[in-house]
This record gives C-alpha cells, sequence and structure tokens, in this order.
C-alpha cells in the first residue's frame, strides 16, 4: 500500500515548488538555502508555498550546492562504556539534537576510546567534510586541540573557558555547586570529608577539586583524601572502598557524578553502614535517578540539557560567520539537598559489622 501511495503522491520536488510559486528554479533554490539575491517578500512566498507542497530539501544535494555538510561534529575520548553510563551526555545530545534538527542539521558523534586517536578523527571530519563545526567538550590545560581546528580552519565552541582558544565559549560554573557540597557537609558536622574526582587531565576536574580543597581550607579542615577515577561506577566503587577500608575513614564522600555516588550508596549499604547516619554522600549533575535510589540522593544540578541547546546554538551562528560570536554564561550549578547527607552520627551503626564475604 506504501509503494501504491509513493506512485500516486510523489515526492513534491523544487520544480514542482518553482511552478507552484510561479518562479523560476534557481531562485528557489536561492530562497531555500537562504542565499543573497532574493527579497524578502519572494523568500516568505517561496517558502510558504514549499511548505504547503511538504517540499524537503536533500540534504545531499543541498551540501553539493552549498559546499555544507548541514552536519555537527562531536567527538568524544572517552571509553563508550563511560559514556553510556554517564547522564551528562545523553542530556547534552539532547539539547544540542534540539537545536540542530529544528535547523535541519544532523549531528555526527564520534566516541574514541582516547586522545591519541582524536587527532586524526578531526583531520578526517575536514577532510572529507563531513561537518561544518565542533563542539569541543572535556578542555584539558594546553589543550592540543584548539590549533589544530584553528589549522583545520573548523568552527567549534568549547564548552568552557580555555586561555588562548579563539572560539566561543559556552560556560557554565560548577565550581559553586562543588563548594556548596562541601560547606553542607560541614555545617553538618562532618570533618573527614573526601573527594572522588574524575581524570585530572580535565579543567573541570581540577576546577571542582580546587573548590572542595578552598572550601575545606578555609574550615580549617585537611583536603587530602582525595581519589582519581575515570568516571565510571566500577572506578566509584572501588574508590568508595580504599576511602572506608582506611583506618580512619571519612563520615562523608563529595563524588564528581552521580554514577560514582550511587555506586558508593550501594557500597556503604554493602558493608552494613547507614546512609546518612554512618556516611553521607554527594552526587553531581542531579540526573533523573539521583531522586529516586535510597536514600535519596544530595547532588549538585547543572542542567547539561540548556547547556547543549546553548552550545549548538553558539556553534550555528559561527559556522554562519557570524563575526563576532560571544560567549554564554549559564546559571551556575547549584546543590540540591535530599536524604543521602546529614549529621554526624555519635551512636554506632544497628546493621554491625558488614557480613563475612562482602564484597568492597
Amino acid at each position: 500500500m506504501d509503494d501504491v501511495n509513493q506512485a500516486v503522491n510523489p515526492k513534491p520536488t523544487i520544480t514542482d515548488v518553482a511552478r507552484a510559486a510561479g518562479v523560476s528554479k534557481g531562485l528557489v533554490s536561492f530562497a531555500l538555502n537562504d542565499r543573497p539575491g532574493v527579497s524578502a517578500r519572494s523568500r516568505d512566498h517561496i517558502l510558504r508555498v514549499a511548505r504547503e507542497l511538504g517540499y524537503r530539501p536533500s540534504v545531499s544535494a543541498r551540501s553539493l550546492s552549498t559546499s555544507t555538510s548541514y552536519a555537527c561534529g562531536l567527538v568524544i575520548a572517552r571509553d563508550p562504556e563511560i559514556i553510556s553510563a554517564d547522564p551528562f551526555f545523553p542530556s547534552f545530545i539532547a539539547g544540542v539534537e534540539r537545536v540542530l534538527v529544528a535547523e535541519g542539521r544532523a549531528l555526527v558523534l564520534s566516541v574514541v576510546g582516547g586522545d591519541e586517536h582524536e587527532d586524526a578523527v578531526y583531520r578526517t571530519l575536514a577532510a572529507d567534510k563531513r561537518v561544518d563545526g565542533v563542539f569541543l567538550t572535556d578542555l584539558r590545560r594546553d589543550d592540543p586541540r584548539i590549533p589544530l581546528l584553528a589549522e583545520l580552519g573548523l568552527p567549534a565552541v568549547t564548552l568552557g573557558r580555555t586561555p588562548g582558544s579563539p572560539f566561543p565559549a559556552v560556560a557554565l560554573d560548577d565550581t559553586p555547586g562543588t563548594a556548596a557540597a562541601t560547606q553542607h557537609l560541614i555545617e553538618q558536622g562532618h570533618r573527614r570529608i573526601a573527594h572522588v574526582i574524575g581524570p585530572l587531565r580535565m579543567m573541570h576536574a581540577q576546577r571542582r577539586h580546587a573548590a572542595f580543597a578552598a572550601t575545606m581550607a578555609a574550615a580549617g579542615l585537611d583536603a587530602g583524601l582525595v581519589e582519581e577515577t575515570d568516571f565510571t561506577a566500577a572506578h566509584g566503587a572501588a574508590a568508595t572502598a580504599r576511602l572506608l577500608d582506611l583506618a580512619n575513614p571519612p563520615t562523608a564522600i563529595v563524588y564528581d557524578n552521580d554514577p560514582m555516588a550511587i555506586a558508593g550508596l550501594g557500597v556503604a549499604h554493602e558493608r552494613g553502614l547507614r546512609v546518612p547516619g554512618d556516611l553521607s554522600i554527594t552526587g553531581f549533575d542531579d540526573s533523573e535517578i539521583a531522586r529516586y535510589v535510597y536514600p535519596a540522593l544530595t547532588s549538585v544540578r547543572s542542567d547539561p540539557q540548556l547547556w547543549g541547546e546553548a552550545a549548538a546554538r553558539s556553534l550555528l551562528a559561527a559556522i554562519a560567520d557570524r563575526d563576532p560570536v560571544a560567549d554564554v554564561d549559564l546559571p551556575p550549578a547549584h546543590l540540591v539537598v535530599r536524604a543521602s547527607t546529614g549529621p554526624v552520627s555519635t551512636g554506632p551503626s544497628p546493621s554491625g559489622p558488614a557480613p563475612t564475604g562482602a564484597r568492597a
């Protein structure tokens, strides 16, 4: 039946639009591709006729006629398992897609196992003209991707600011969130607080740890309990186990994302610890599941979807060569307090020690 319908109602072509609008095919092409040489009145008329006919231009044809791919790139140098478990990137990509789809553009996603493969991926994207611009995430100090993209002539937008970058930035200050989480625990009476962080090669991990250390120092507390991870739940669980195995373990742990915090929550439960009675836990990103675990997770909210939308709009402006494209500052991250944090307990845990054979 679908084949019959397609035969009876063939997909409208640019010729059909030109005929219905009473103009040439060339003028229709100029109007559809937003090129100069068409009056505002004629463009509005042609676009209205195209919509009424249900005409959708071929992306491949548009690319050939305009030397534009109508796609934006996102290269992520992390293990695919980390991407699948981390709530940040799905939300960020959803925000990007919301803007790109409305503009008739696509997102080209490439996940590479490590930094060493990124150079080749960016060069291939540029050489094959597969994307018109890229989103740059997980910024590093003296980031080698900045000069590479400038050399390749690829427009870009960075998630966060980095010194010397010629590209516009969309920034969300995450340090108030980490500082607030740490201060909240201090106000609950905690004095031995640990920080489970992501890879320190990433600037946002450095910023968050600096905020943690500064807040601890302001309270006269030692900020030396630090575990560096790769952001996975498995690394978060292992880091929690190491901290709890200390002769003088922490009474609270600040985690750099929700999956690690939830894994830490599981380790605590497995050892018979009360949360928050024996151990208080905070996460980061305030993913949807944070409010449904037990106890509900205190977490830092950052709104990755809003970040994705803003980054997409900035990149499209940069691709269109609207010079200069101003940096965008989003509302800073803030703490959402739930049941996983509370005052330091002075009594023994009613659960007693962890059962024999309990996994760390």
